[in-house]
């Protein structure tokens, strides 16, 4: 059901416990159970379950939401930015974690949702980071090898300086795999504390002048491009930015 843009995956699992759906006329209590959408009749409380039309939306997060439907603590989450929309139940493409802002995607297609956070696809994403200290050469070189945080290799696939100030800089770091707080964890390794961290493209998507806490549907050629923007993944070393 969550294929159809019906529900979410949990919501149709707790919908399957509950004995409201009918496969193929006969209740169906098993959410493991597998199915071709396209060939079963699916019904959940007597009405046939049919695919929704597919819909694609770009949201600026602003800073101090989670990226979640809802929050076992009552925090506020991403969902209040659409209140009184009228859209199918949509779900976030990857996540962006609670002090982030920027690019965040929401579709209810799961298998373009799928191929866009696949590691193997590599579809990069751009994200410009304020830090605590004025960075230099050695700090791009450190981040572009990586460390070994938690048991995890943490790098970056580029990493160049914007600007900089007295006691801070801006850089714009390129990730082509998602691991969780992946920037903060690696830069927190080299003894950096990030001010702020705005994802501002991912793949070919731009964000743009889009206003924070705004959000717009994606482009019949937007979506197409982000479909086809993932790149096998490269095993040649990552690229050195030069600082501006």
């Amino acid at each position: 059901m969550s294929k159809l843009g019906v529900c979410s995956r949990s919501q149709a699992r707790q919908f399957i416990l509950q004995g409201r759906v009918r496969l193929n006329g006969n209740v169906c209590r098993d959410p493991e159970r597998r199915v071709n959408p396209d060939r079963a009749r699916i019904e959940l409380d007597s009405q046939l379950v049919a695919a929704t039309a597919k819909f694609y939306l770009v949201l600026n997060k602003p800073r101090g939401l989670v990226t979640s439907a809802s929050d076992e603590q009552g925090r506020p989450t991403v969902f209040q930015c659409f209140e009184g929309a009228a859209f199918p139940p949509l779900s976030p493409v990857g996540r962006l974690d609670m002090a982030s802002e920027g690019l965040l995607l929401f579709t209810n297609d799961t298998a373009w949702a799928a191929q866009i956070t696949s590691p193997q696809q590599a579809i990069e994403k751009i994200y410009h980071v304020q830090v605590d200290r004025v960075a230099d050469a050695d700090l791009l070189r450190k981040l572009c090898a990586g460390i070994d945080v938690d048991g995890e290799h943490l790098a970056v696939a580029r990493a160049r300086q914007l600007r900089q100030g007295t006691r801070n800089s801006w850089l714009e770091i390129v990730l082509t795999e998602g691991k969780n707080r992946h920037i903060r964890r690696l830069l927190q390794a080299l003894g950096l504390e990030v001010l702020r961290l705005v994802r501002v493209a991912v793949g070919p998507l731009q964000l743009g002048d889009l206003p924070k806490g705004n959000y717009r549907q994606l482009t019949p050629q937007e979506v197409t491009l982000l479909r086809h923007a993932g790149q096998p993944v490269r095993t040649s070393q990552p690229q050195l930015g030069t600082p501006d």
